[in-house]
């Protein structure tokens, strides 16, 4: 009997570390969906507002794949979304040239995106945070 209570405690062990797998794995895939497939644009990189006619966008797949504008140049990159964690890859850009101002918030967004580790979608507003390493916010971006 003790053998077939013991099988039984173990079993329902591993049966509870599935589903809670499963759980985890479902909850990630929901977060990943609230961010892709939106097209993202910069309101503010690392507390210093953008040019406002300089669109900055952001458009992640849901395979991971990323494009946009950074106000200049067209890009692509790469998204690694794992629940609240996220990554770029360095994004490769067009060689436009535009006036400095936007050549420079270009440059800090391809930062911004680089430096990334978490993210955060606001549900009041529905606004996108990406946080650095140190947890600060490195850019906002709306619908």
């Amino acid at each position: 009997m003790n053998r077939i209570a013991i099988g039984s405690l173990v079993i329902g062990f591993i049966a509870a570390v599935v589903l809670l797998g499963l759980s985890l794995t479902a909850r990630s895939a929901e977060a990943a969906r609230q961010l892709t497939d939106i097209n993202w644009v910069a309101e503010d990189l690392n507390g210093g507002g953008v040019i406002d006619y300089a669109q900055t966008t952001l458009l992640i797949g849901p395979s991971g794949a990323a494009s946009g504008s950074g106000g200049c140049n067209r890009f692509a990159t790469t998204a690694t979304i794992n629940g609240a964690k996220i990554s770029f890859k360095p994004a490769a850009a067009t060689r436009m040239m535009c006036a400095p101002a936007v050549m420079d918030q270009e440059q800090k967004f391809f930062a911004v995106l680089e430096e990334a580790r978490t993210y955060s979608v606001e549900a009041a507003t529905g606004k996108l945070f990406l946080y650095d390493k140190d947890g600060k916010i490195a850019a906002r971006l709306s619908r």
